[in-house]
Parts: structure tokens; sequence; C-alpha cells
């Protein structure tokens, strides 16, 4: 018996749908814990209005959609663990965000050299919702940053660096199909004005990791120099994605995701996380990795009992001459010459 092309087409869809409820039906990835309150000026939009973006590129929200199910029917299933031995065709672009999908066409070319040993600057940031830390303030620590995204508007870097921001992590891309609108002026920027910059990705849990991590490739160049990359793992409210995964989950995609990074810029990629997400899926996991901990309310140890951590996040509220608003702040944990020997591992 011989199908016509509609007949095969109505097959495959069935099949999907059925797998698709089969997924959907384990209790491990379905909506429990909520979203921390803990947030911060990454991740929450502000309140005041943000200047339209002059590097072209959409005003569109971060939050990612679904992926279109033209994608899912033509794209072979390969298994979450397989994805970086496998290469995966790019999925079809969807239609209604052709602004955010389009890749620049001058890429940014990468840095002749890498930084000199540069000036630490002396924290001089203000803080909106000021925490006493006690004994364990991060004011002890000397190497202080910021991380950006397109909420913060336009930045005066030299300023900035001035204020007491020795680097900035930058926000890049979101999901497998989303840009930072501000992600290149940022990017050129933090460097000209001297700053040690890296890039950093929001993990979109409803898309595979291969793709996120191919996206990000594709839109962060590898320069001299530059910070470890970061991938970005939390529960995000305002995200359409509200898949809740097991924790066995959860290290698999992020492993295959920091895999491959790893491959292509020569350095491992460094963990960002918040409070809930930790306890739920990473306590003890990846104990060869570095993490930079949110913890805006208590010291790190304290929050994360027992977890050794590169970066602090330790303000969501911070303000400071070359911002607009509030700013996300920063501290590495060692001294100047630990900050430098660690910075003069990067890739030249």
């Amino acid at each position: 018996m011989r199908f016509s092309s509609v007949s095969f087409l109505l097959i495959v869809c069935l099949a999907l749908a059925g797998s698709g409820c089969t997924s959907s039906s384990r209790m491990d990835e379905i909506l429990t814990p909520q979203p921390s309150l803990e947030t911060t000026s990454s991740i929450a939009k502000p309140s005041a209005p943000v200047p339209p973006a002059a590097i072209g590129a959409s005003g569109a929200d971060e939050t990612q959609a679904p992926v279109e199910m033209a994608a899912l029917v033509s794209r072979p299933a390969v298994p979450e663990a397989l994805e970086a031995a496998v290469p995966v065709p790019e999925a079809p672009v969807p239609a209604a965000r052709p602004a955010v999908l389009t890749v620049p066409e001058k890429p940014i070319a990468a840095a002749a050299a890498p930084y000199a040993r540069g000036q630490i600057y002396s924290r001089r940031f203000r803080d909106a919702k000021p925490i006493n830390f006690g004994s364990r303030s991060p004011h002890a620590l000397p190497v202080h940053g910021v991380d950006v995204s397109r909420w913060q508007g336009e930045i005066d870097w030299p300023r900035l660096r001035s204020q007491g921001a020795n680097f900035a992590y930058i926000k890049a891309t979101d999901g497998g199909d989303h840009l930072d609108p501000m992600f290149r002026k940022n990017w050129r920027g933090a460097s000209e004005a001297g700053l040690r910059r890296g890039a950093y990705h929001f993990f979109y849990w409803c898309r595979t990791a291969g793709e996120q991590a191919d996206w990000f490739i594709r839109n962060v160049p590898k320069v001299a120099g530059a910070l470890p990359p970061v991938i970005d793992v939390e529960y995000n409210g305002e995200s359409s994605c509200k898949m809740r995964l097991s924790r066995e989950r959860v290290l698999e995609k992020m492993q295959v995701f920091m895999d491959k990074l790893e491959r292509h810029y020569g350095q491992r990629p460094i963990i960002y996380t918040a409070p809930d997400f930790y306890r739920d899926h990473l306590d003890g996991a990846f104990p060869n990795h570095h993490f930079w901990l949110r913890a805006v309310a208590q010291h790190p140890s304290k929050v994360y009992p027992g977890r050794k951590w590169l970066l602090w996040q330790y303000s969501g509220s911070g303000l400071s001459h070359g911002v607009d608003g509030k700013i996300d702040l920063n501290v590495f944990h060692g001294s100047e010459s630990e900050w430098h020997r660690w910075v003069s591992r990067a890739p030249s």
C-alpha cells in the first residue's frame, strides 16, 4: 500500500503528539518549586523606560518562545547525551522573530593580544538596598565587577570602570535564537574602557543544549584575554518555558552545553546560579567547575554550605556613575595577586 505525502506527515505528527504526552506525564518535569524572590536586575525589568538599542536588533522580550512545530517535524531525534558528538542541523528560523534571529554581517574582530596587567580600581559603588554582611562583607575583597544586559541601557564604560568595575560579564544570548540587542555595543565598550570582559548565556530548558551552545558560539567571538563563558541556570518566572526537569536531566543538559563551549573557547565555563535552583539541582554537582553564586541577603557560605565559589553576586540594587538605574554588583573571591594569576590563564 502506497502512502501519500499528506498521510505520512499525519502519522509523524501523531507520533510526536504521543511522545509529548508521555514526556509531560513525568512528575519530575512538571511545575514544582516557585521561582526565587531573590531577583537581580539581570532578569528583572526596570521600572524606568529602557533607551532604544542603537545596534540594529529588535526590542523583543528576553524570554523564549517554544520551538516551532515545523522545527520539530524536520529535526531528527537525537538523544541529549549524544548532542556533543552528533552534528545537529539548525532548525528553520521562525518567521515571527526575524530581527532577533539575524546574525550580524560583520562579526566583531578578535583582539590582537590579551590585555596587559591593568590597574585595579577600588570599589566606589553605592547600594539602594545595602546589606550588612558582617565580618565577611564583600567590601573586604579588592576586585569588584558588574554584570549587564540590555536593561542597563546606554553605559558610560570609562566612568563605570572608574567607580570600581574591574570586570564585566555581558548578557549575550538566551536559548537558541535570542541575541541581547546591546551585546555588541557592551562587548566593545567594556573592552575599550579596559575592563576584563566575559559573556553569559541564559539557559532555556525548552530547547536542546546543543542548539543553545551553537547559538552562543555563533554570536560570541573567541577573543584573546576574554574571561571564561558563563552558563546562567535558574528559574525565571518571566520565561515562557515553565518546564521543571529532574536533577539528572538538568545536569545532562548542562554538561552537553558546557563541553561544547569548552572545546570551542578553550576555557571551562563558569556556572552562575541562584539559591533555589542550586538547592534543587546543583548541590554537590560539578566539583571541577567554578561557581558564580547569587547571595544578596547572606554570605554564600550560609546560602550554599560547602560550595567553593569564584564570583559572588552580592547585590542586585547597585548604583554607580555611568549607569542609569540599578546594576548587579559582584566580587572576585581572592586577592589582587590571585586575580591577576587567574586572568592570566585566559588563552592568548
